[in-house]
């Protein structure tokens, strides 16, 4: 029997195609591991990770093959994000966001298929949708610029940014408080919303080449989280962006949400396998070090006390369950025929996603009490997992907006449920 890719800890049905690709993922994984403390403690990305992905043609992953990409699914995207979370998590979260430009190429086609767009529409829809895919598969490095600072009681994600109609193209003003890979990607695939419009209707997407006149990059972000993902976020002051370079046809961007099968455009559970690969790691270096030292007087390992058996076994249980959540979404998410209607699969990933960024948390937890002041380390692989895992508990949305959101669902179907009409007697 083959070695065990890495990537078959998540996604141990692997078909012979997936096993291929998991294999390129696997081969830069000892470069990534090199590098992640370093990348760490300085707070960079590794920009030598640009080539090597590029190389092994990993920025192509969720790419179709007619566009020069691997052809692989959300299944691939899942077990790469994973694996990489074992080596180096920020280059994983970077990697990750990369991947869901993706989105904005293949949900627009789906939606072109599916009959969401008129024919004078089509033409300018489905130039921009391969646009985006014949980069990434060209090896184009794209960051995912949507996420600002400014919030809305009623929306997750709240789009601040303006683009304004000019001669030959539109005008970019506006701050995007988080995105990997600043002042690394090739273009920051950029959300804003068309001036005079104020819902999600008139949301549009934009391609802005790093060095454009007119953006600039926010202060270094130091923050609790994955240190070395680049993510200070941009400013884009007067920015022009020609016509063929954006997708600004009204109520395009929500037409090809609808196409996704659950999470908002149908790749974030792979973020959060990104957790999952780092606990993993945590819990197997943690494990691996206290069944190796043992204790001055008996000799037996430290990992046999009451104490280390006690966290070993409740990292165990958290460590299964962020893997039972994360394999189940991918079920739902990918499964043909689809398992369950739409609305279920949002609701299952609202509340899946916390139970396994707050599980993946309490994995390093665990291992930072068992580790004891030997682990206490900013720079030790526990310290690192215990900040990188942080940034799960708030990313897109903490578990309690999840649960909130989930509750709201259910009881409001149950209030459906309580009136009904009758015949007057």
């Amino acid at each position: 029997m083959a070695d065990q890719l890495t990537g078959e800890r998540l996604l141990d049905d692997m078909s012979e195609d997936e096993r291929a690709r998991a294999e390129r993922v696997e081969s830069v994984l000892p470069a990534l591991r090199a590098a992640a403390q370093r990348a760490d403690a300085e707070g960079d990305f590794p920009v030598e990770h640009v080539a090597l992905l590029r190389e092994a043609g990993l920025l192509g992953l969720v790419v179709p093959r007619e566009h020069g990409g691997l052809g692989g699914t959300l299944r691939d995207l899942a077990a790469a994000t994973f694996a990489m979370g074992t080596a180096c998590p920020s280059t994983a979260l970077a990697y990750f966001f990369h991947n869901t430009s993706a989105s904005r190429g293949l949900l627009p086609l789906e939606a072109i298929e599916a009959g969401l767009f008129d024919e004078e529409e089509i033409p300018p829809v489905r130039a921009f949708a391969t646009k985006v895919l014949d980069r990434m598969g060209s090896g184009v490095w794209l960051a995912n610029f949507a996420s600002e600072s400014v919030k809305s009681s009623g929306a997750n994600i709240t789009i601040a940014t303006t683009a304004r109609r000019t001669d030959g193209g539109w005008v970019l003003d506006g701050e995007k408080s988080f995105g990997c890979a600043t002042g690394v990607a090739d273009y920051y695939l950029t959300t804003a919303k068309l001036e005079g419009h104020e819902t999600a209707e008139g949301l549009a997407t934009f391609f802005v080449p790093r060095d454009a006149a007119g953006v600039s990059t926010r202060a270094a972000w130091d923050g609790l989280g994955m240190r070395a993902t680049a993510n200070n976020g941009i400013r884009l002051d007067g920015v022009f962006i020609p016509q063929d370079e954006a997708l600004t046809i009204p109520g395009a961007f929500t037409r090809m949400l609808r196409m996704s099968r659950g999470s908002f455009v149908g790749n974030q559970l792979a973020i959060a396998a990104v957790y999952t690969g780092c606990a993993q790691n945590v819990f197997d270096e943690v494990v691996g070090q206290l069944t190796r030292k043992t204790f001055a007087d008996t000799g037996r390992p430290i990992a046999s006390s009451p104490m280390h058996q006690q966290l070993i076994g409740e990292m165990s249980v958290n460590l299964e369950t962020a893997y039972l959540w994360l394999r189940r979404q991918l079920d739902l998410e990918t499964s043909q025929p689809p398992l369950r209607p739409k609305p279920e699969v949002f609701r299952q990933w609202r509340m899946g996603k916390g139970s396994v960024t707050e599980a993946c948390f309490q994995v390093a937890l665990g291992a930072f009490k068992a580790s004891g002041t030997s682990g206490a380390m900013m720079g030790g692989v526990v310290g690192r997992a215990l900040r990188d895992l942080a940034m799960g508990l708030v990313m897109t949305f903490p578990a309690e907006r999840g649960r909130l959101e989930v509750a709201q669902m259910v009881t409001q179907a149950k209030e459906n449920e309580l009136f009904t009409t009758a015949e007057r007697p």
